[in-house]
């Protein structure tokens, strides 16, 4: 998995007042949970923008003070009227100890069954997986060219190597659909299929 650098500064005051005060100077306020006392920091908004305005998903380097810490976005806040950040909250991990994240899903091949006239609909977009920082993936591909008219993946169908997936497994991810249009193209083939027969015996 990719990583990103934000270079932050520690805070050493709390609370609205202080927070209303760095967001007005264009600062998100920000924490990060760790075994030992959590870390509070800030950083500009405009050192978000790679980490939170993106489909991507990174392990962060978090420069607090000039010293580096490896963590992984938890959660974020945004205002519920302006969408403005307001708060992120961070957690530390180590290379010894797996992490819990969420990773994008990445849909490659062509289905047979949207070949056939089906409709591909994709019910989700990340997965929850568990796993050692140096085995986690930018991406998690689900390859759909067998799948068929009426059938679907489902969670408990996948698997990938040192990681292990904590979403619920019967929780479908893609499906094929039969179409409107293919629904069309059967109703108006039964008529022709019903006659055919009576057709040949009066011949």
């Amino acid at each position: 998995m990719k990583t990103i650098e934000i270079k932050a500064v520690s805070r050493d005051h709390f609370g609205k007042k202080s927070s209303n005060s760095l967001r007005a100077e264009g600062n998100v306020p920000c924490v990060m949970y760790r075994e030992e006392e959590n870390l509070h920091f800030y950083a500009h908004e405009n050192a978000f923008r790679g980490l939170v305005y993106t489909p991507e998903v990174y392990l962060v380097s978090l420069i607090v003070d000039g010293k580096a810490y490896n963590a992984v976005m938890k959660e974020l806040q945004f205002h519920p009227v302006t969408d403005k950040l307001l708060h992120i909250d961070f957690m530390q991990v180590s290379e010894d100890k797996p992490v819990t994240i969420n990773i994008p899903i990445k849909i490659t091949g062509e289905s047979s069954g949207v070949k056939a006239g089906g409709k591909l609909k994709v019910r989700r977009r990340m997965l929850k997986v568990k796993g050692l920082t140096k085995h986690l993936p930018d991406h998690l591909t689900i390859d759909i060219t067998r799948l068929g008219i009426g059938q679907s993946i489902k969670i408990g169908d996948l698997s990938y190597e040192n990681l292990e997936v904590i979403d619920n497994k019967r929780s479908m991810i893609v499906s094929v659909d039969v179409s409107r249009l293919s629904l069309k193209e059967e109703e108006a083939a039964a008529p022709e299929a019903e006659a055919a027969p009576e057709e040949t015996a009066a011949e």
